[in-house]
């Protein structure tokens, strides 16, 4: 099982940095947090750190080629295009994946403020 997230230019490899936090990032790396704890392997690109992968996957690069950066995030699922243009909720992906998604002891971000 493997899910890979190739994420839009952002200044850290989650996105969840700096001063203002997009709160669906933080709602992302949850998913990734608890989907790694479920034994899934999740990978994530930025384009802006790791632009060669990006131009090695022909699928990610067609897409690219095609629709510019407005179509990323893109997720792939076991090698299909799952998502483009935003992230997944952690319960579609883990019905894409055949798994059950966690009722207990699923990782959460802390939210200041």
């Amino acid at each position: 099982m493997k899910v890979e997230i190739y994420d839009p230019p952002m200044c850290c490899s989650s996105g969840v940095c700096g001063p203002g936090i997009d709160p669906v990032l933080v709602k992302m790396n949850d998913t990734v947090l608890a989907l790694k704890k479920q034994g899934v392997v999740v990978e994530r690109y930025n384009l802006a750190q790791q632009i060669k992968e990006f131009t090695t996957n022909k699928t990610i690069a067609d897409l690219l080629h095609g629709n510019g950066k407005k179509i990323l995030p893109i997720t792939i699922v076991n090698g299909n295009v799952f998502k483009t243009g935003g992230y997944p909720l952690y319960e579609d992906l883990c019905k894409a994946l055949g798994i059950e998604p966690l009722k207990k002891g699923r990782p959460m971000t802390l939210q200041f403020g």
